[in-house]
């Protein structure tokens, strides 16, 4: 556990969720190409995840690439993809000497076939036994949009009541949940967007909707474990009351 006189342990979140943002604006201040932003905040994901294990979150979710990404130039998706083949194979040994299981969450048919390859031997190969809980999962959403994910958990519902399986009046909100890329996973606490923008960028809609959301002016390459601790002590500040009163939860 890290050892942070300001955080409260018992009121750790178990999931967080990050909007990665800023990489091309952070290079654009330096004269740089965008691409060395990206490998900056490459940096960033590396510090967020080891101090995202020391504090023992249950759940990371880093929104690395969404669908609508794949309309910027093709150098720049080029070298993300490039970017995301090199963080896989370095970061292999981290994540089995830390016990950090790997998955990821978005149409990973649609990346190109050599970044399929490493990215399903690492997370066949981060896996946990069945008996075995890791010390954090990491969610990587690649090639990700809510939206054609609430569509695709809708068509297989309705797939189910066609052929029989269910009926209409079974269906539920757990049960649409369990249809979700993050089926099995608890919803996230906290929402964390750097770069000052305030918008959900198609990210997660329906698990977000009662996560706590905290806007950072700082931009990826420059939030580093520190900053993700801020992030924590601003969320233990705020009381979650889930459409209670303040005196409702005082007496519980």
């Amino acid at each position: 556990m890290l050892d942070n006189p300001v955080l409260d342990p018992k009121r750790i979140p178990r999931h967080v969720a990050i909007i990665m943002d800023g990489n091309g604006r952070w290079a654009k201040e330096r004269n740089l190409p965008r691409i060395m932003g990206h490998k900056a905040g490459s940096e960033s994901v590396k510090d967020v995840v080891k101090t995202a294990r020391k504090l023992n979150l249950e759940v990371l979710t880093l929104y690395a690439f969404s669908t609508e990404n794949w309309k910027r130039p093709a150098f720049e998706v080029q070298g993300l993809m490039t970017l995301l083949k090199t963080y896989l194979k370095s970061e292999l040994q981290n994540l089995l000497g830390n016990s950090i299981s790997l998955r990821c969450i978005g149409e990973i048919e649609n990346l190109p076939s050599d970044v399929r390859k490493i990215l399903t031997e690492v997370i066949q190969g981060t896996t946990p036994k069945t008996d075995e809980k890791p010390s954090l999962i990491l969610n990587l959403a690649l090639s990700y949009g809510s939206r054609s994910e609430i569509v695709r958990a809708a068509r297989a519902m309705a797939e189910k009541c066609v052929s029989g399986q269910f009926e209409p009046q079974d269906f539920s909100e757990k049960f649409f949940a369990s249809h979700l890329y993050t089926s099995g996973l608890p919803d996230p606490d906290l929402l964390i967007r750097t770069g000052g923008e305030a918008r959900l960028s198609n990210f997660l809609l329906w698990q977000l909707s009662y996560a706590e959301l905290y806007i950072t002016e700082t931009m990826w390459p420059d939030f580093r474990g520190a900053r993700f601790i801020e992030a924590i002590r601003d969320y233990q500040s705020r009381e979650r009351r889930f459409g209670q009163t303040s005196e409702q939860l005082q007496a519980e």
